[in-house]
């Protein structure tokens, strides 16, 4: 079984320097998970890149939480085309291979 391990919401926003309000906006619109124990908010770290990258998007290049989830809705089906290819590639050499 493999161990989870988890930031606090507070913690996570001081070190950061952004408004709670913030996380709260991307867990509303399913862009993170929030985990609540004992009436404190947890992310799990594993998802601190992505966070990161929402961050960026949204206090950098300023865009608003609607194209931040476009954005990660679109990175999502490149990835998965991506992923298509490779499959694809392979099944292609199996049956160049056994010619």
């Amino acid at each position: 079984m493999q161990k989870k391990y988890f930031i606090t919401i507070e913690e996570l926003c001081v070190k950061q320097n952004i408004d709670i309000s913030f996380i709260s906006s991307l867990q509303k619109i399913g862009l993170i998970e929030i985990i609540t124990f004992k009436g404190i908010g947890f992310i799990e770290v594993k998802q601190l890149q992505q966070l990161e990258r929402f961050i960026y998007l949204y206090y950098e290049l300023d865009i608003n939480f609607e194209g931040i989830d476009t954005i990660t809705h679109l990175l999502q089906q490149i990835k998965h085309l991506q992923d298509e290819i490779v499959t694809i590639k392979n099944e292609l050499r199996l049956y160049e291979t056994n010619k």
